[in-house]
């Protein structure tokens, strides 16, 4: 059987989808030929990225809080009613606040596992009966701040360590169904690291220069790319794995 990469037709849903490593990945997969629905709260940054996409292909916006579970269910609805079906489930969204651990909140710890755990866990049991009917996949993120413990990031590397677990256990009790679960830690150009750049020059050099690649990854060309490998058959013998797209900044064994 020849490899295929290619995601042509699929309906994809991914969260945070309006800016940054979300909207890289929508701009991939809208021009490989998928279907995309792009969910996001900030409904100007929506409508703007909507914009954008329309010239390359098939394109959907919603704009809600995936905090809540009735709000998750309206996204995975919302991707059957548009698409009539859902093949690749893309949870990208999350919001946290930096602190010494000792400073941090209830509320730090909510606002963190509430716009990615928690919806992630969501919408991931909304997604498994459309996913089993297509047998797709689901790809989560991971980050190298809680992979190596970053200083001032407790809350956010929490949450993104608990997806990881979250994802290795349903990677195997999915795998029946024909459902494979996969996770990228990236380090990527976004506009909030861009503005970084501007800000902090020399904290911005010192990163890229210990990144063996010496560069962030582009959040389409980089970032994307590998999450159109997941979402394609080339990715068919792989599950419950974290990808470190990330310049090779963790080398994982």
């Amino acid at each position: 059987m020849a490899i295929q990469w290619d995601v042509q037709g699929k309906s994809v849903i991914i969260t945070g989808g309006a800016g940054g490593i979300g909207f890289g990945m929508a701009t991939a997969f809208v021009k490989a030929g998928a279907q995309v629905l792009i969910v996001d709260v900030n409904d100007e940054h929506l409508q703007a990225a909507a914009k954008k996409l329309a010239a390359f292909g098939t394109i959907e916006t919603l704009n809600v809080d995936i905090s809540t579970y009735e709000n998750d269910q309206k996204i995975i609805e919302t991707a059957i009613t548009k698409f009539g079906k859902l093949d690749v489930l893309i949870n990208n969204a999350h919001a946290s606040r930096q602190k010494p651990f000792d400073q941090l909140t209830d509320d730090d710890f909510a606002l963190s596992f509430n716009t990615s755990f928690n919806p992630t866990r969501h919408l991931m049991q909304l997604a498994h009966e459309p996913l089993k009917a297509t047998q797709g996949c689901v790809i989560n993120f991971a980050s190298g701040a809680g992979i190596r413990g970053q200083q001032t990031q407790a809350a956010y590397a929490a949450a993104k360590e608990a997806i990881r677990g979250l994802t290795r256990v349903v990677a195997h009790e999915w795998a029946p169904d024909g459902i494979r679960l996969n996770i990228i830690s990236p380090i990527a150009e976004t506009e909030g690291v861009k503005q970084w750049h501007q800000a902090a020059p020399e904290q911005y050099d010192h990163l890229v220069n210990s990144i063996p690649l010496h560069r962030l990854g582009d959040p389409e060309q980089d970032i994307g790319s590998v999450a159109l490998f997941l979402a394609s058959s080339a990715s068919a013998y792989m599950t419950g794995q974290t990808l470190m797209v990330d310049g090779g900044d963790i080398q994982m064994y």
